[in-house]
Order: C-alpha cells, then structure tokens, then sequence
C-alpha cells in the first residue's frame, strides 16, 4: 500500500469547485482531507488569493509515478493551463505530490525533474505545512522533521499568520 500526502490549491474561478474536482479526481483514494484555509499568493504576488488544502490518499497498487498522473489529471479536469512565462502563475487549480511513502511505511525519495520527492519546497510554504498538520498532527515530512517544527520555524511563522481558516467551505470527496 502506497500513502501519499497531496496539496491542493486554487485562485482562479469557483475556487472551491475546483477544489473539490481534485478530490472527485482522487476517487476513493483520498482518506483525509484537512480544512480549507486561505492564503496569499506564493512566488508570484500579482494575483488573487489561494484556497488551499491538504490530502491523505492511499492506494495499494499505486507508484509515485501514479500519483503524480493523478494530479495531473486532476489539474486538468478543472481546466488548468500552464503559462511558460509564469512559474508560479494563477491557476485554476495546482495539485502537488508532497510525499510518498511505500507499504513498509518508508518514505519514497526521488530526485527525478518530474517529481521530486519529497517535494523540494514543502518545508518552506505554510500552506502546504498548516492543512497538512490538520490531518496528520504529529507528521513528519520527510527529510525535514515535524510538521509543526518546521511551520514554527523562521521565516514560516510570519507566513502562518497570514493563512486565513475558512471553515465555512468544507470539502468533501463525495459530490
């Protein structure tokens, strides 16, 4: 059995929506999913404001490889096109394979282009960091140490202020 940990986020259209076509996407895969916060944009601050949330999915046959296809396919479900001239463009929707781990319970580490795992950034962004706690409250992601560690850590802390709980959208994987 493969667990993954999958961040999901939106700033463009019925956000929500989006959202929640990640998790139709995952289909029964998805065991856990945190609650919804809202953040400022990442990388890039000329655009709206993310939603943002984190997924436990768990698959016994599925290869990280295979989560990364369902991301994919998730983004573009919910329309998402991808601008060369912006890395860290608005979107409908970005899905981000945060951590892999096998049926052991080992962590899957690959230093692959296509999908870097763990992912390379996850231990700097609140945003993945603070939904992710909401599901996996003494996680570790690997590589790194303690979610709450790390989301305490400087320069996080300031970025943990700005994320905004919107406990007014929960998610659900069923429609």
């Amino acid at each position: 059995m493969t667990r993954a940990v999958l961040s999901i986020g939106s700033n463009l259209g019925d956000r929500p929506a989006h959202l929640r076509t990640a998790l139709a996407t995952l289909g029964d895969s998805v065991r856990v999913v945190s609650g919804v916060y809202e953040s400022p944009p990442w990388g890039d601050a000329d655009q709206p404001a993310y939603l943002n949330a984190a997924v436990l999915a768990v698959d016994p046959a599925a290869t990280a490889g295979d989560w990364l296809a369902r991301a994919r396919a998730a983004e573009e479900a919910a329309g998402r096109f991808r601008d060369p001239r912006r890395r860290f463009g608005p979107r409908t929707l970005d899905v981000d394979v945060v951590a892999v781990w096998d049926d052991t319970g080992r962590p899957v580490l690959s230093d692959d282009p296509e999908l870097t795992l763990p992912h390379p950034r996850a231990h700097l962004r609140a945003f993945v960091l603070r939904p992710w706690i909401d599901i996996e409250p003494h996680g570790r992601l690997p590589g790194h140490g303690w979610l709450t560690d790390l989301l305490n850590a400087e320069p996080l802390a300031g970025d943990a202020l700005e994320l905004r709980p919107c406990p007014d959208l929960p998610l659900e994987s069923d429609p």
